[in-house]
């Protein structure tokens, strides 16, 4: 089967390396966006995809606009392909592009379609707290994520997996979905399945204003937040900003916690021993406040409904470090308020 793959960062990266690999395949090319100036030393960095591409010498295509270039067009067109897979590629095809191969335009998407439709489906299900997701391969149309779905492989969500979590798992289970989905799809063995528009949800870019944490939400949304938009969700210290990279909720109440509860039992047992020793939850202080300090793992705050431990914190111009580190860095003391991110 000869194919010609669409992808850009290191999640395309896993599936690309088993067609690369398997020898009912045959990769002809390689289409990925333009390489990107990086901070330090302001040098283009090829993508992810590219790497490996060049690695294997395949040409690669790097239009800035694929849908306008007739150059990558008429090269796509001159290969006579059997099949496009398109994985977190970042552009739209046109209708044109689709109708090249002749077999079909395959699309690996990260999440149970028709939910999460969109450019951050594993960010916005961590953020909504979805206990499970996982990978759908689907007939491209020329709809956002609409085209008939093919096959769907799950997994269940962690407590504690943050997007990066998520996105790694995601893309291995990706590569062998679409093996399987290619090799059914050539012996005929696949009936594509219609997307209920109905049931359709939407996970659009992430913005910058979604990384502020609002310490008047609840722990567990606090929680899917961090770990949902990892690394990037920020609150204030002490005048400064400070993302907060890794969390756990250890008590709440309302419908939201009732729902993640069964989920507490993931939690390590250190942390599970917190939850028995929390501070009485109908004293309530003020948003944002460190109502306790946890030796050994971090500060734990008051949120609006809950509490919420920190275990692993950034602040501005340093490295990443535990939770507790940071207590002891900053001499952290109960008492002390977190303000609001930007």
């Amino acid at each position: 089967m000869k194919i010609v793959f669409f992808g850009t960062p290191q999640f395309a990266v896993p599936t690309f390396e088993k067609l690369l690999n398997h020898s009912e395949f045959d990769v002809l090319a390689v289409v990925t966006q333009p390489d990107k100036r990086r901070e330090r030393g302001n040098k283009l960095t090829p993508t992810p995809v590219k790497a490996i591409a060049t690695a294997h010498n395949l040409p690669v295509w790097q239009p800035e606009r694929v849908k306008k270039d007739t150059e990558t067009l008429t090269q796509l067109q001159q290969l006579d392909a059997d099949v496009f897979v398109v994985v977190a590629y970042g552009q739209i095809l046109s209708s044109k592009i689709l109708n090249i191969p002749k077999l079909a335009c395959i699309n690996v998407h990260g999440s149970i379609l028709p939910k999460y439709r969109g450019a951050a489906p594993i960010q916005w299900c961590l953020y909504n707290g979805e206990p499970e997701t996982g990978i759908t391969t689907m007939l491209m149309d020329a709809g956002m994520d609409t085209g008939a779905m093919l096959q769907i492989a799950t997994t269940p969500i962690g407590l504690l997996d943050n997007a990066q979590d998520l996105a790694d798992r995601l893309a291995a289970i990706g590569g062998d979905l679409l093996v399987e989905t290619l090799l059914k799809l050539e012996r005929q063995e696949i009936q594509p399945i219609p997307q209920d528009n109905l049931a359709a949800t939407y996970a659009p870019l992430i913005k910058k204003q979604d990384y502020g944490l609002d310490w008047s939400k609840s722990a567990i949304q606090l929680h899917n937040q961090i770990r949902g938009f990892y690394p990037n969700c920020t609150a204030s210290f002490r005048n400064k900003e400070l993302k907060i990279t890794a969390s756990a909720p250890l008590g709440s109440v309302g419908d939201v916690w009732r729902q993640a509860a069964p989920r507490l039992r993931q939690l390590p047992s250190e942390l599970q021993e917190l939850v028995h020793k929390l501070p009485d939850l109908s004293n309530v202080s003020d948003t944002g406040v460190v109502v306790s300090i946890a030796k050994g793992i971090g500060a734990i705050v008051q949120t609006g409904e809950g509490l919420l431990l920190l275990r692993e914190v950034q602040l501005a111009g340093k490295r990443p470090q535990s939770g507790w580190d940071f207590v002891n860095g900053t001499r952290l003391t109960v008492g002390e308020v977190f303000g609001a991110g930007n």
